[in-house]
């Protein structure tokens, strides 16, 4: 069993007829063990995609968020309409977080002072949504891990993961103190990613979650051409070999992590394996 706890299934690059191809897709990766795919929306115009895909196959869930890289555009409507839609959707056993939120400071428009603000009053506010629904989130940390871990201070939650982690092991491991589990994705399969190889090996396997980003961060077989989650095992592979460990351990081992971090996720498991309607 393998878990690609972050994957943008409704992105336009898996075909122009969105949900249609993102749930080929999602079927092809089930037939190579990929038993949950966990999609999250980036704006407010994505959150009916991602739901209506997540409900198209029997392995997909879904998380709902604004993308730091959306908040330029985005409105305080657009919050308003995140609060609104995660009330809805508590009902529905496939919502299963807040996400993907958080910080970038690695590209130039989201790095001006008023960007930065702006950025900050956008991921807070997702982070008191996930806090008044008792949901997980799924946090973007691009440079800027210790900004993401200071609001995480003030404005607790209950866990989730630091996803496409890149960060020092102090960083990490403040992360895994706040209840959090950490993704490298197809990253950590390049040879020059030495810092995340060197986290893939040094944290504990309970602390690492597996991931594709896709349709980005292609693994290095793969670059640069389109990622999907039908790449996960082979990328579960590598960490397996990486830490000298079975990729039968690292399956399980990082299936249980998702599941422990995204407790939705294991309770939608448990109605899918008693034959409940609810999923439907």
């Amino acid at each position: 069993m393998w878990i690609d706890s972050h994957c943008h299934l409704d992105a336009h690059e898996f075909g122009a007829d969105g949900g249609l191809a993102g749930a080929s897709v999602a079927h092809k990766a089930a037939q190579l063990g990929v038993d949950w795919i966990v999609i999250p929306a980036v704006e407010s115009g994505n959150f009916a995609a991602v739901a209506a895909l997540a409900h198209s196959q029997p392995n997909c869930a879904y998380a709902l968020g604004i993308h730091p890289i959306f908040v330029p555009q985005a409105q305080q409507a657009d919050l308003d309409a995140l609060r609104q839609s995660v009330a809805a959707a508590m009902a529905d056993p496939h919502l299963v977080a807040i996400g993907e939120i958080g910080l970038d400071f690695f590209l130039p428009n989201l790095k001006t002072a008023a960007m930065a603000e702006k950025q900050t009053y956008f991921y807070r506010e997702q982070l008191k949504i996930a806090r008044d629904f008792g949901l997980p989130v799924l946090l973007h940390v691009r440079r800027s891990q210790d900004l993401i871990l200071k609001q995480l201070r003030i404005i607790a939650v209950p866990g989730g993961i630091a996803h496409a982690f890149n960060g020092s092991l102090q960083q990490a491991q403040a992360f895994i103190n706040l209840g959090f589990k950490l993704g490298f994705g197809g990253a950590m399969t390049f040879p020059r990613a030495l810092q995340i190889r060197r986290l893939a090996v040094a944290l504990p396997l309970e602390a690492i979650v597996l991931e594709t980003d896709a349709p980005d961060i292609s693994p290095v077989w793969l670059h640069p051409a389109r990622n999907s989650p039908e790449q996960l095992p082979q990328i579960g592979l590598h960490l397996a070999e990486l830490r000298g460990q079975a990729a039968s351990h690292v399956a399980s081992v990082t299936s249980a992590n998702v599941a422990a971090v995204l407790p939705r996720l294991a309770a939608l498991t448990a109605l899918i394996a008693a034959g409940s309607p609810d999923t439907r």
